[in-house]
């Protein structure tokens, strides 16, 4: 499959044999020929954050780019698996198409299941199934018993934020959690005066970064575990003070080139006088 043979097409299977002529050896690309699970999952997750920018701008060119890139990642790793005589392709689609159909029986069940829709308890007992089915695989493939923690099922590989606020929900689904919003701004103000008080260090001493650090991120989840007590999606709430940021910046920016000036002509004061006039603005 090379040269002029190789033509677009909108059935899966070309992309799959693409990605099989990549990795041939000999034959294939030295790049894709050098990559592995590990090299790869980093642009696994960029792809996923250009989708979901994709659809927050609205952009469905390039959402339909991003998807594609998207899709090239899960067809990449699963040919790495391929090659390691683990799993192929196809057995993805079976995995997930399996996993659809066994989760919503009151879809594509009998008549019966159709029509008594989600039963009280259905989703745990569905869940619960699946990891006796996954034990059973992993046991099958020489892996061992796989030992789970409570929060196992959080992967660490989420942004700090989203991992934060997913700990903090499913350990309060056994009761570890404040009973209202009130303790955690409590905490919020205890973590600030620790963190101030590791900045101020006493005697002269150099501030320790590694505190400081630690106080920071002690912060930043206390504010993550006041959003959800107040319903609010932390990362969202970042994402839209950093949209708001971005545009207040930019009025500084223009600002400065409507002078003929850069922004390192700037004095702090100007920049300030001008953020706050976008700021009144974004009222």
């Amino acid at each position: 499959m090379r040269g002029a043979s190789v033509t677009p097409d909108r059935d899966i299977q070309r992309l799959i044999e693409i990605m099989a002529a990549l990795r041939t050896p000999g034959t294939g690309c030295p790049w894709d020929l050098e990559q592995d699970f590990s090299t790869i999952a980093p642009y696994t997750i960029e792809e996923a954050y250009e989708v979901a920018d994709a659809i927050q701008r609205g952009d469905m060119v390039d959402l339909r780019e991003e998807l594609g890139d998207l899709l090239l990642q899960v067809v990449y790793h699963a040919r790495l698996s391929q090659e390691q005589g683990a799993f192929a392709f196809p057995d993805v689609v079976e995995a997930i198409t399996a996993k659809m159909i066994r989760r919503h029986p009151h879809v594509f069940g009998d008549d019966d299941a159709r029509s008594a829709g989600i039963a009280k308890g259905m989703w745990e007992k569905i869940k619960q199934h699946e990891k006796l089915e996954r034990a059973s695989a992993r046991e099958a493939a020489g892996l061992g018993e796989e030992r789970r923690r409570f929060l196992d099922d959080v992967p660490p590989i989420f942004p700090a934020l989203t991992e934060a606020e997913k700990l903090q929900r499913r350990a309060a689904r056994v009761g570890f959690d404040w009973g209202s919003a009130g303790p955690v701004l409590d905490k919020i103000r205890e973590e600030t005066e620790e963190l101030a008080s590791e900045i101020d260090a006493e005697d002269g001493k150099a501030p320790d970064r590694e505190r400081i650090a630690g106080e920071i991120g002690d912060l930043i989840f206390a504010v993550a575990n006041l959003a959800r007590h107040l319903d609010i999606d932390p990362e969202e709430a970042l994402k839209r003070t950093n949209r708001k940021f971005r545009r207040r910046f930019a009025a500084i920016e223009d600002a400065a080139e409507g002078e003929g000036r850069t922004l390192a002509d700037m004095s702090l004061d100007e920049m300030e006088a001008v953020w706050q006039a976008a700021k009144s603005n974004d009222a």
